[in-house]
């Protein structure tokens, strides 16, 4: 669902790959122990006529009826008809009864992915209208966006924040669909064969919508080219404005829509890197993987002693060094290396440097389940140097963005790294994605960032 979340350094190629699709999702539970399943109302026969239909194999229906919205090709008997890449099909089990719509992709192993379980609905541009009205309602009720009463946005405590994930993917029953809002710039990212089909009605929903300054499109993710699909990004309607900034609890950040990471900032991390600042005052802070700095900006107005923060690339770096500009803060406390990660935690730890919190936000090690083994020894490597780098009494905020690492192992990967580093830690923390990336129960992948904050005793 989510690009990578930074530019990747050699040595953090080793634990990750290109996000391949394969395989269903797993469910460890028998059969004796799972819910009992909805009778199929309708028959394959009552769909229109014409309409291509894939045929699901005996037994393979499950998953659909507990409303997961992912078909992979093992799953599929036969097509019915001759589908394009992203036409809405019918999805039928073994004995002909309709499932749901879904947008139809033969070039990938993710043959279909679910628009509606509901038989009588129609997939059209009023479609794509309703699903984006429906999104927007649910930040608005959230506090993300302004009511029409108010005119307020979110922040709390009468803080504004003017960035908000507007449609998040499978769960808001847009699947391959990301939104994010920055000020009066919207983008939106294509990730999928259906939403490639449908790309000007969901642009003129949007344009009309949000009534943005500019719709900016940022297709260009690694899941675009194993979708049969090429990159794109540029201008869709109005004009990109020459500075595009967001103000996240009262911090201004600059956000470079064109050419930044993902859709041009790390949304998900807002609350997270708040309570990053809460925790930070008269602490050494190191910020590993900082990107524009983010974190590093939270815990310099938290009142850190120091902040040292490293990235890989040369232009997250000076673009964090804007930032803490931008908000007139002390740069006399922020120390900044451009360096491999991994390479500079080592040296740092050769040094015998120490640090009171140290924040390890990685880029997406294992974006599926295949990847797990490799992306382990990954997270694990520099969570012992992390912890190897930690006074007594110090805080590690550790994260993971990989859809393939579950929220029980990554607990169990930073369990092995504090035993192998000799520290006994404490989980005082339990950190996912804000509010605003909300996670459908059906859909379990939706929650692809998970984050621990530890205390060494």
């Amino acid at each position: 669902m989510s690009s990578t979340r930074h530019p990747k350094s050699p040595s953090s190629q080793r634990y990750g790959g290109r996000n391949q699709r394969g395989g269903k999702p797993r469910d460890s539970r028998s059969a004796q122990t799972q819910p009992s399943l909805p009778r199929v109302r309708e028959r394959v026969a009552d769909r229109p006529e014409g309409v291509p239909a894939l045929i699901l194999k005996e037994g393979r229906e499950r998953s659909l009826q507990r409303r997961h919205p992912w078909i992979f090709s093992g799953a599929v008997e036969h097509v019915e008809g001759a589908p394009a890449s992203g036409d809405t099909v019918a999805v039928c089990d073994a004995a002909g009864g309709l499932l749901a719509w879904a947008a139809y992709n033969p070039q990938s192993q993710m043959v279909a992915r679910v628009w509606s379980f509901e038989a009588s609905e129609t997939i059209a541009a009023n479609f794509f209208r309703r699903r984006i009205e429906r999104a927007l309602a649910t930040r608005r009720d959230l506090g993300f966006l302004p009511s029409p009463a108010s005119g307020r946005g979110a922040g709390g405590e009468g803080e504004q924040n003017t960035g908000c994930r507007l449609i998040h993917g499978e769960s808001d029953g847009l699947p391959g669909l990301i939104v994010d809002r920055y000020g009066e710039v919207v983008v939106m990212q294509l990730g999928s064969a259906g939403t490639e089909r449908w790309r000007e009605a969901i642009a003129d929903a949007l344009w009309d919508l949000c009534q943005p300054v500019c719709l900016y499109e940022r297709s260009d993710s690694d899941g675009r080219e194993l979708e049969g699909l090429p990159a794109r990004s540029g201008v869709v309607r109005g004009a990109l404005p020459e500075a595009v900034e967001v103000v996240e609890h009262g911090l201004r950040f600059a956000v470079d829509v064109a050419d930044g990471q993902k859709t041009g900032f790390f949304l998900d991390q807002r609350d997270n890197r708040r309570l990053t600042g809460e925790l930070a005052r008269d602490r050494d802070v190191l910020n590993c993987f900082c990107y524009t700095g983010g974190f590093s900006l939270y815990a310099l107005r938290g009142g850190a002693k120091s902040v040292l923060s490293i990235d890989i690339s040369a232009d997250a770096v000076a673009a964090a060094e804007r930032n803490v500009a931008l908000n007139d803060l002390d740069s006399s406390q922020a120390e900044w290396q451009c360096a491999d990660v991994f390479a500079a935690l080592r040296k740092l730890r050769d040094q015998n440097r120490k640090f009171d919190l140290v924040i390890l936000d990685p880029p997406k090690f294992a974006p599926t389940a295949a990847f797990a083994e490799k992306a382990a020894r990954g997270y694990k490597d520099i969570n012992l140097l992390g912890f190897k780098l930690l006074r007594p009494g110090g805080l590690l905020f550790t994260y993971s963005c990989s859809g393939g690492i579950s929220e029980d192992l990554f607990q169990k990967i930073i369990a092995g790294a504090a035993l192998d580093a000799g520290v006994e830690a404490q989980i005082v923390h339990r950190l996912h994605a804000s509010a605003d990336h909300p996670v459908v129960l059906s859909f379990p992948e939706g929650a692809y960032l998970k984050g621990l904050v530890l205390r060494v005793a």
